[in-house]
C-alpha cells in the first residue's frame, strides 16, 4: 500500500487506481451519474484514454474484445439505469467467454437509495448471475480496496467480469485514501502427480484427442501446447470460437469443435478413448448440445484442465481433473517426456487430411462466392491479422475456411450474441493500429451496433468492416425452414444501402456483388486512411456453405 495523504475526490481516487492497475484505455458512454470520474479522466488524459462510444452495449462489447485480444482487463463505464441495462450484453459475453472485465456503473446518490429514484436499480440483484462479483462502493476511502479486489477477481481463477456501482455523492466526496499497489493475478499450477497421471493416461490410450480453448491464454501458452501436441503427435482441435489457441497450419491441428463441426471430426470426438480438454468448459456449443461428450460420466476418459475449481466436475465427472491456469499447464505439458504415439500417429495424419478436405472451397448459388473470398483472405492476410465477428450463419465462412496461426488474432463471442463484430473491430484496431483488422458482420448483426462506425471514424480505427447481406436473419430462417418449411415470418429484413451508410459516417463504402470485385475493393480498404465497409450482396439461397433455402424446405417437406 502506498501513502497518499492529501484529500482527493472519489473520482480522482478511482482513476488513480485504474492507472496503478495498468489501465491505458477505457470505453464508455458519459452520464451525469459519474461526472466526477469523467473530470478525473480529464486530469489523467495523458495516461488513460477514454473512448467515447455510441451505445452502452457497444462500449461493453469493445471492453470485452479489447481484453480478449490484449490479455489486459477490459474497462467500461456507463451511467445508471438504461446505461447499465444496455451494457449487460457485454457482461454476459465476458462471463461466458471467461474474459477479464470490470464494468463501472454510476449510481443514484446515497440519500436517494431504496426510493426507486430516477433510474435506480439494485445492481447486486440485476448482475448477480452475470458476473463473478457485484458490489457497490459506499465510502470513497475504500475505493482502492474495491478496485484491487475487482482486478484480482476478474483475472484470478477462471477470468470473468466484475461490476462495481458508484453512488454519485461518493464520487464527489473529498477524502484521504492510501493507494493499493497493482494487482497480481493468482493462478493455480498443476502438481507433479497431475502430470504423471496425465502421462499414464496418454500412454495407455489408442484414440486420444486434445481440445483447447477457454480464457487466460497467451502467445506462449499457444506455443507450449503446440509443442506438447507435436511431441506426442496428439490430434488437436479448438473449442468453439477459440481457433487462435493453436496454429491451424500445424499438422496436429484437426479442426474446430463447435457449430458446424466437420462430421468426421465429430465422430472422432465420440470415438476417442481419451479427451484432454485444456481450458474449455466443454459447454453446449463445443459438445454439440452435450452429445459428443455426454454428462455426467462421459464414455471417453476425460482429463479436464481448468483454472476454476467450481467448474471441474460440475457437469462432467472427469477421470482426471486438474485445477490449473492454462499457461502453467501448457508449460508443464511441454516439459513432460513424450509418450510413444505409434498407436495413433496414423490417425492424426488422417484427421489432418480430413480437416484440409473440409476447408476446400465450395460453390454456392449466385455471382458472389464466399468460399473463394475466404480462400483468398487465407492466402493473402499476414499471420498477425485480426479477424472478429458476431453471430449468424455468415460467421461459418471465417470459422470454417480461415486459418489462424497466431494467438490474439480472433475475437468472437462464444455466447453467440449478435452485434459484436463492429465494436470488436473498433477495439481491435485501437489496440493494434498497425495490424490489419477484418470485422465480419451479417446484415442483421451489423444493424445492432453499426452506429459504432462513428466511433471508428472519430478515433481513426481503420478496420475493414465486411457486411454479408442476404436480406434476412439467416440463422433463424434456416431453422424456420427446417422446422416450419415455407412459413416465413419475422426473419425478412429491409436493409439500407450499407456502403452509403458507411460514407455518411465518414468511412469508405463499397458494394461487392461479384467475386472478382472483392479483391481490388479489399486492397483499396487496406490502403485507405479511414475505416472501410464492404457490403457483400450474397444470394439469399446460399443460407450456409453447403445448403440452400430451397433444399432445406424440400428436405423438411419430403
Amino acid at each position: 500500500m502506498t501513502e497518499h495523504g492529501e484529500d482527493r475526490t472519489g473520482g480522482e481516487i478511482l482513476v488513480r487506481a485504474l492507472e496503478i492497475n495498468g489501465a491505458e484505455r477505457v470505453f464508455g458512454v458519459p452520464g451525469e451519474s459519474y461526472l466526477a470520474v469523467l473530470d478525473a479522466f480529464y486530469g489523467a488524459r495523458n495516461s488513460v484514454q477514454f473512448t467515447i462510444c455510441r451505445q452502452e452495449g457497444g462500449a461493453a462489447y469493445m471492453a470485452e474484445a479489447y481484453a480478449k485480444l490484449t490479455g489486459r482487463v477490459g474497462i467500461c463505464f456507463v451511467t445508471r439505469g438504461p446505461g447499465a441495462t444496455n451494457a449487460s450484453i457485454g457482461v454476459h459475453a465476458a462471463f461466458q467467454d471467461s474474459t477479464p472485465m470490470i464494468l463501472f456503473i454510476g449510481q443514484v446518490a446515497s440519500d436517494q437509495r431504496d426510493r426507486e429514484a430516477f433510474q435506480e436499480i439494485d445492481y447486486r440483484r440485476m448482475y448477480g448471475p452475470l458476473a463473478k462479483w457485484v458490489a457497490q462502493i459506499e465510502d470513497a476511502r475504500r475505493i482502492p480496496e474495491y478496485v484491487s479486489r475487482a482486478f484480482h477477481t476478474a483475472t484470478s481463477g477462471r477470468p470473468g467480469p466484475v461490476v462495481l456501482a458508484l453512488p454519485e455523492d461518493m464520487l464527489t466526496d473529498r477524502v484521504a485514501a492510501a493507494d493499493v499497489e497493482a494487482h497480481r493475478p493468482v493462478r493455480a499450477h498443476p502438481g507433479a502427480s497431475d502430470m504423471a497421471a496425465l502421462r499414464d493416461l496418454l500412454a495407455g490410450a489408442e484414440r486420444p484427442l486434445m481440445i483447447v480453448g477457454g480464457g487466460g491464454w497467451t502467445a506462449q501458452t499457444s506455443r507450449d501446447i503446440q509443442a506438447f501436441a507435436q511431441a506426442s503427435r496428439i490430434p488437436t482441435g479448438c473449442a468453439f470460437r477459440r481457433q487462435d489457441c493453436f496454429d491451424n497450419s500445424d499438422d496436429c491441428y484437426v479442426g474446430d469443435v463447435g457449430i458446424g463441426i466437420n462430421p468426421k471430426l465429430a465422430a472422432r470426438v465420440r470415438d476417442a478413448d481419451l479427451i484432454v480438454a485444456v481450458g474449455p468448459r466443454l459447454g453446449e456449443m463445443t459438445t454439440g448440445g452435450y452429445t459428443l461428450v455426454e454428462p455426467p460420466v462421459p464414455r471417453q476418459k476425460l482429463v479436464h484442465v481448468h483454472p476454476g475449481a467450481e467448474e471441474l466436475n460440475s457437469v462432467y465427472k472427469a477421470t482426471l481433473a486438474i485445477q490449473s491456469g492454462v499457461e502453467a499447464f501448457a508449460a508443464a505439458a511441454r516439459a513432460m517426456k513424450p509418450v510413444d504415439s505409434a498407436a495413433w500417429a496414423g490417425q492424426t495424419a488422417t484427421a489432418r487430411a480430413e480437416y484440409l478436405k473440409h476447408i476446400e472451397t465450395p460453390r454456392i448459388p449466385g455471382d458472389l462466392q464466399m468460399g473463394e473470398i475466404m480462400g483468398w483472405l487465407r492466402r493473402t492476410l499476414p499471420g498477425d491479422a485480426i479477424l472478429v465477428n458476431g453471430a449468424g450463419n455468415y460467421s461459418t465462412w471465417p470459422h470454417r475456411f480461415y486459418q489462424w496461426t497466431q494467438y490474439h488474432t480472433q475475437a468472437a463471442p462464444t455466447l453467440g450474441s449478435m452485434g459484436y463484430g463492429v465494436p470488436a473491430g473498433v477495439a481491435a484496431k485501437l489496440a493494434f493500429p498497425d495490424r490489419i483488422v477484418v470485422s465480419f458482420n451479417g446484415d442483421g448483426c451489423f444493424m445492432m451496433n453499426g452506429q459504432e462506425l462513428a466511433t471508428a471514424v472519430q478515433y481513426g480505427a481503420n478496420a475493414i468492416f465486411i457486411v454479408v447481406n442476404n436480406g434476412m436473419y439467416g440463422t433463424i430462417r434456416m431453422h424456420q425452414e427446417r422446422r416450419y418449411p415455407g412459413r416465413v415470418l419475422g426473419t425478412e429484413l429491409a436493409n439500407p444501402d450499407f456502403a452509403a451508410l458507411a460514407r455518411a459516417y465518414g468511412a469508405n463504402g463499397e458494394i461487392v456483388e461479384r467475386t472478382e470485385q472483392f479483391f481490388p475493393a479489399f486492397e483499396r480498404a487496406v490502403a485507405a486512411d479511414r475505416p472501410s465497409l464492404l457490403e457483400l450482396r450474397i444470394d439469399p439461397e446460399a443460407i450456409t456453405p453447403t445448403a440452400t433455402l430451397a433444399g432445406l424446405r424440400a428436405q423438411a417437406k419430403g
